[in-house]
């Protein structure tokens, strides 16, 4: 089922829990086949005049995640901020940021996903003390003390890093300009949540 491009819009989301509620109802929507947007030109066109977005996040370039899909969200719900394994640079923090002071979300969410090839390539480089060169050399820096906190000697190294390293990103989205202040008063929350590629499902993180 797809939503009726001719109907008027649902009232927008203002809060934190709302939009919350929103992703993780999509998702179940999203796994149970049933999804209620879709991405036509018409959908398009009718969010075209203006946004107000309940959500950005902030997830991994990984093609088996496509995150509008994943929480079955239409034009103008949600931003997206896409690196690989999600790693913060200052351009992830200026939009995070953008979508916070100028576009009102309540919500920033920071989505790890299992099998994370970024995360693997900073355990292989890591084992072998072989570090990428250049800008993929940064990607295995930022990951890697998720890593170590873990230990490389940990069996499950690779979920529990990617889950620990979302941890570390939800603690750094808290400290940027503008958010800092807003989630302090209550009107911006900041979520962890890692992704299953087997099953769909979005699990919440503590």
């Amino acid at each position: 089922m797809t939503t009726d491009p001719s109907a008027p819009p649902p009232p927008p989301i203002l809060n934190a829990a709302d939009a919350l509620a929103e992703l993780v109802a999509g998702n179940k929507r999203f796994v149970s086949s049933r999804p209620e947007h879709g991405h036509s030109v018409s959908s398009a066109a009718a969010a075209s005049s203006g946004q107000q977005p309940h959500a950005v996040v902030v997830g991994c370039i990984d093609s088996r995640v496509p995150l509008e899909a994943i929480f079955d969200q239409t034009f103008g719900s949600i931003c997206v901020v896409r690196s690989g394994g999600h790693v913060v640079d200052r351009a992830v923090l200026g939009s995070v940021g953008f979508a916070v002071a100028k576009l009102g979300v309540p919500l920033i969410m920071v989505l790890g996903h299992k099998r994370c090839g970024a995360v693997q390539s900073t355990l292989d480089a890591l084992r072998t003390d072989d570090r990428p060169p250049g800008d993929i050399g940064y990607l295995v820096d930022q990951i890697a003390p998720a890593v170590a906190s873990v230990g490389l000697g940990d069996p499950d190294v690779a979920e529990k890093a990617m889950r620990t390293h979302v941890t570390r990103t939800v603690a750094r989205m808290r400290e940027i300009e503008g958010v800092a202040d807003a989630v302090a008063s209550g009107r911006v929350d900041v979520v962890g949540a890692a992704y299953d590629l087997d099953t769909g499902w979005v699990d919440l993180l503590p």
